[in-house]
């Protein structure tokens, strides 16, 4: 394990740091509203609080769960359809600003990283599983896909077809291997919700091959 990675105790984050990060990344989400319409203070709210639920199931370091979660989509206040990398520079400049020490802010950034969709995989820390249960839960939700999946399109520039295969392409193989949700519980709990959200993005994806439906999206566009 990277020294990175390595173990950093609970007490290496204050309640007065985790209050001025929520703050920051409270006062941005209200200050680029407009353009964050899916990842805005209400995802990151719920993210948070998720977070921090099953951080104190699974025995992870809670108060920097608690950060991650804050701070994890910071990318899209730089650039939309952007990686987490991309918010690095304003997520460690939030985290210096509250007072969260260098070696500190580098394992919070880490554990983002960690987390991503994209790239997690079944051997990630106990904190970036944490995190990424909690996204994963608020892209599972039933009602993401009818109210939440068009503000992602508007605020990101892209197309139903971009997202669709990004869903499949990233969610599906890790519901195969059984990751989906690393919490048993939340596995237990939520994975139907997560089984119908992927079959029914799998159903877009072979109906945007029938041309007719294409045509038909094309003419109420």
């Amino acid at each position: 394990m990277s020294t990175v990675s390595s173990a950093i105790s609970a007490s290496s984050i204050s309640a007065a740091s985790i209050s001025e990060v929520e703050s920051q990344v409270r006062r941005l989400c209200h200050d680029l509203a407009a353009k964050l319409q899916f990842h805005g203070w209400h995802h990151v709210s719920f993210v948070r609080d998720k977070a921090v639920h099953f951080a104190r199931r699974n025995g992870a370091d809670v108060p920097l769960v608690e950060v991650a979660a804050l701070v994890h989509d910071v990318n899209y206040m730089v650039r939309k359809n952007s990686l987490p990398v991309d918010g690095r520079d304003l997520r460690l400049s939030i985290l210096a600003r509250a007072g969260v020490r260098p070696e500190v802010a580098a394992r919070v950034d880490f554990v983002v990283e960690e987390a991503e969709m994209r790239t997690r995989h079944r051997g990630i820390s106990l904190e970036a599983q944490a995190l990424s249960d909690a996204d994963t839960l608020f892209k599972a939700l039933p009602v993401t896909p009818v109210v939440l999946a068009p503000k992602y399109l508007e605020e990101n520039g892209i197309t139903l077809r971009e997202l669709a295969h990004k869903i499949v392409g990233e969610q599906q193989a890790k519901a195969d291997d059984g990751y989906y949700f690393y919490d048993p519980e939340a596995a237990a709990t939520y994975s139907r919700w997560a089984t119908a959200n992927l079959e029914l993005w799998q159903c877009i994806v072979e109906s945007l091959n029938d041309p007719t439906v294409d045509q038909l999206l094309t003419a109420v566009s």
